[in-house]
């Protein structure tokens, strides 16, 4: 007499927990099996071997009496080598995975981790909150047949208050910084501005001086070559004929012009006698200073 043979087909990533009256006697790996049909065999289910996640929202307060929610999210799979423990030790998987995970030891760890920082520190060690999550994770689940793959901190949030404050000190800071790098800038340019007008200061006095020793240099010139070509003239009878010329002609450009402002000078036949005077002088004076 031949037996009845069922055609039983297991999915990619999942097996099927075959039993014999009730009692857990195989592992069906994923592919095609032809099982004989026989009185008390029977598939109590299947089993995903797929990587699943689950997330939990945890609130504690932190060191500075900060209320904080985090959000941590647990990547976790089924054991093939373990199945059975996976299948039959958790009545309602899921949810009981759910429950024990993260009311029991997953907030445990975060309830006792984030207390001890503040605010600031949470953000910047949340990777060491998901470590310490996941290592406690992974001692506890792989008796029940799972494996715990990635634990992560995906937010964390502060209160609406809190959080618009830290926004608020942000801002200023960099509203500080800003302002101290624009002062700097001003400061930049106002040295530079300075040094500017300092070399062209410098510039400009030495141009006045270099003009002056001209002047000087062509005065002299012109007294020695008088002095030679017309004998019987001295030095000073040149000099003050050179300077009456040159304050006639001042006095012709004066007249001349439009916008020149008013110009009070003593002028009179007496006068040009004490220009020249006051002109040798300075001159004379300016020689003794070099």
């Amino acid at each position: 007499m031949g037996q009845t043979l069922c055609c039983l087909q297991v999915e990619q990533s999942t097996v099927a927990i075959k039993e014999t009256f009730g009692k857990f006697d195989d592992v069906l790996e994923p592919g095609c099996h032809f099982v004989p049909w026989i009185l008390g065999k029977n598939v109590a289910g299947y089993l995903s071997l797929r990587v699943q996640q689950l997330d939990v929202r945890c609130e504690t307060k932190t060191k500075d009496n900060v209320f904080v929610t985090v959000v941590a999210s647990v990547q976790y799979r089924a054991l093939a080598n373990k199945a059975a423990d996976a299948f039959y030790k958790l009545s309602n998987t899921r949810e009981q995975i759910q429950s024990y995970v993260f009311d029991v030891h997953s907030t445990a760890v975060i309830r006792a981790s984030v207390p001890k920082l503040k605010i600031d520190d949470v953000f910047e060690q949340k990777n060491d909150i998901a470590k310490a999550v996941e290592d406690e994770l992974e001692k506890a689940m792989s008796t029940y047949g799972y494996e715990i793959v990635q634990t992560l901190i995906v937010d964390i949030e502060p209160d609406e208050h809190v959080k618009r404050a830290m926004n608020e000190i942000n801002a200023a800071a960099r509203m500080r910084l800003a302002a101290n790098e624009k002062a700097e800038a001003e400061k930049i340019l106002q040295i530079k501005r300075a040094e500017g007008e300092a070399e062209s200061k410098y510039l400009a006095g030495l141009g006045i001086a270099r003009q002056r020793q001209a002047i000087v240099d062509g005065l002299r010139d012109s007294v020695l070559a008088f002095s030679a070509n017309v004998p019987g003239t001295s030095a000073k009878d040149v000099m003050d004929m050179v300077l009456i010329t040159q304050y006639f002609d001042t006095m012709k450009e004066i007249g001349a012009s439009s916008k020149s402002s008013a110009v009070f000078i003593p002028h009179g036949p007496g006068a040009v006698k004490d220009v020249a005077a006051q002109v040798r002088d300075g001159l004379l004076q300016g020689k003794l200073l070099q």
